[in-house]
């Protein structure tokens, strides 16, 4: 079964568009060096009565919106394999640093999974 790497993190709303550009960008290079699928999505509905919702996870501040992305590979090793190669790639070092993300870095939520149920 597939490895999926999954990332939900805070975006100003004004930063969306800068955001989309990113995104995009990246998920053309991690889809050129392995990666099965690549998703980026912005939230809709956040109102849950049950469960921890995002925006209180992320501690969302007025003006902010909640991404929730995913990055399919065939495996652990793939995936490891694919990122290597994607954090070398010279497209994206300019968007890799850390002070001009359009986004508060150290409040994403990152990790491999591992497949437990492909239906």
């Amino acid at each position: 079964m597939n490895y999926v790497d999954g990332y939900v993190l805070p975006v100003p709303k004004n930063k969306v568009d800068v955001y989309r550009r990113i995104a995009q960008k990246a998920g053309k290079i991690w889809r050129e060096h392995g990666a099965l699928e690549y998703r980026e999505c912005i939230a809709e509905d956040l109102e849950n009565k049950w469960g921890v919702p995002f925006p209180r996870m992320l501690k969302l501040k007025p003006g902010e919106t909640v991404v929730f992305s995913w990055v399919v590979f065939k495996s652990r090793a793939h995936r490891d394999k694919v990122n290597e190669k994607v954090m070398k790639d010279r497209r994206l070092a300019a968007s890799m640093d850390e002070s001009s993300m359009p986004f508060d870095c150290k409040r994403m939520v990152y990790g491999g999974f591992k497949t437990l149920v492909e239906a």
